[in-house]
């Protein structure tokens, strides 16, 4: 498909269109209802969790409420569950418009949206319950994953089916990224959850790995959990949204390209950099190190691909607040991988690793990145699928537009703050080479950096709060949008 038939949403100009395509919107309507929800659910965790360590007392001291419990439901709330069904629900609507082909499997694409529901509600009773597995990515029972490797196997074959029956010859790079990431996500769902069941009655189960080879196993899965759930999916939303938005082609179609098949490649030997100064041989911390560091070109790559689409049109972001979410989320994502490999140098880590300035790191992609292109998309979609003529308010949209980077800015400084203060006090020695500060002085040192978090959190849910209420009233009270005949099938020569 050539990308001026992109940004108008249907055929390549002067193509034969042999009838309208009836598009299966009512799955990726749900998505998004279910994006919402989570966001508001995952989010809200999130500023529990950070008040509880903020103020320990709100621990409650029930086992169930506890910060090690709720932890796993904020992480998995907001990237599994928000983040997901904004990847599933995005990819099957664009895959749709960029093939001109409805999607494929029949009630296929419905099982996947209710599985994978399904399967995000019984993790999170796993995790309440305390029955997830020890991994640094909390994983929940056996059973859970085996349902999700199910799930997740048919949506590939749902998308992939609708690529394989397109009507238009061009597959658009937004559909390489989203097949990138649901391939590999498969793979390292599959690879790191292999266990042996103690029973199939009961929910205990036994890692197939032990070991140096189990770390090494977790973080493969979590840094390429990063790189293809949070990368490559996202990257696919801002291939599509973006030109939509700003009504024009993708600055360099090649440029997305080259940058697609290097970051593919280069970011599955980076999860290495995640154990340096382990047991794990240095050869490997080292290959991990240089190809992160080698991994910065592709994704600014990328960046630079998606800011410059805007060239030319800058004026629209003084008065497209949609836009502004989108180019803000691109803006984000370059400074997040700026920042990724940086601290994977092994001087860097050393200061950085265990420190509140990896959690500054991980919300800057999350919160910057992932959630401001996530509410560009939404804002997007919703009153398109809908068929309303736009979203409600655009003042509420540029409301939630400065909540939230008033959240993101006051979250990752006041982390970053507290992670370098946290470095450099547990390196601290004083003149006789004792430890200068014992742990108990660290944490509380931190305690006003927690506080400023905690205040962060609480901007940028109530921003969301904002949207969901402003998505609602588009939907419920927004303008119609005028309906368009459908073109009529062209005419052919007889034979």
């Amino acid at each position: 498909m050539t990308v001026a038939s992109m940004t108008a949403g249907g055929a390549s100009p002067g193509r034969v269109i042999d009838a309208p395509v009836v598009y299966k919107d009512d799955v990726v309507r749900w998505f998004m209802i279910a994006a919402i929800f989570w966001a508001i659910v995952g989010m809200l965790v999130g500023v529990v969790i950070a008040a509880q360590l903020t103020f320990p007392a709100l621990n409650l001291g029930l086992p169930w409420t506890t910060f090690g419990r709720l932890r796993p439901v904020h992480t998995s709330g907001v990237i599994f569950a928000f983040g997901g069904s904004m990847l599933i629900g995005t990819s099957f609507h664009i895959v749709q418009r960029t093939c001109r082909a409805r999607l494929f499997g029949g009630f296929a694409s419905e099982f996947v949206f209710w599985g994978y529901q399904f399967f995000i509600v019984m993790a999170a009773l796993s995790y309440v319950l305390g029955g997830s597995q020890s991994k640094e990515y909390a994983e929940p029972e056996w059973y859970l994953d085996i349902w999700l490797a199910v799930v997740w196997v048919t949506y590939l074959v749902v998308f992939l089916g609708t690529i394989i029956k397109r009507k238009e010859p061009h597959i658009y790079v937004s559909l390489w990224y989203f097949l990138a990431f649901i391939v590999t996500i498969a793979i390292l769902h599959i690879v790191n959850n292999l266990a042996v069941p103690v029973s199939f009655l009961g929910s205990k189960s036994y890692s197939l790995f032990s070991g140096v080879q189990d770390a090494m196993t977790q973080w493969w899965y979590g840094h390429n959990a990063v790189g293809f759930f949070l990368t490559a999916g996202f990257l696919g939303m801002m291939y599509y949204f973006i030109p939509k938005q700003v009504e024009r082609p993708v600055w360099s179609y090649r440029l997305s390209i080259v940058s697609f098949w290097s970051l593919i490649f280069v970011y599955i030997w980076a999860g290495p950099h995640h154990l340096h100064y382990t047991a794990l041989p240095d050869w490997v911390q080292m290959l991990g190190m240089t190809f992160s560091i080698i991994l910065w070109m592709p994704s600014w790559a990328s960046m630079v691909n998606g800011i410059m689409t805007v060239s030319g049109r800058w004026d629209r972001l003084r008065t497209d607040p949609i836009l502004r979410f989108m180019i803000v989320a691109v803006a984000f994502y370059g400074m997040s991988t700026f920042e990724g490999p940086l601290m994977s140098i092994r001087a860097v880590n050393g200061l950085s690793h265990y420190t509140d300035w990896t959690v500054g790191h991980v919300h800057s992609g999350a919160l910057g990145w992932n959630a401001f292109i996530s509410f560009g998309a939404l804002y997007y979609l919703v009153p398109r699928l809908w068929g309303r003529r736009a979203v409600f308010s655009e003042n509420l949209v540029r409301l939630h537009f400065w909540l939230g980077t008033i959240g993101i800015v006051l979250y990752i400084t006041s982390m970053w703050a507290s992670g370098i203060m946290q470095g450099l006090m547990w390196r601290a020695y004083d003149s006789l080479g004792f430890l200068q500060y014992s742990f108990v002085e660290t944490v509380a040192a931190m305690h006003p950096y927690y506080a400023i978090r905690t205040l962060g959190g609480l901007c940028f849910l109530s921003g969301v709060l904002v949207m969901a209420w402003n998505l609602w009233m588009t939907v419920k009270a927004g303008e119609p949008a005028e309906t368009e005949a459908p073109p009529a099938p062209a005419l052919q020569p007889a034979e």
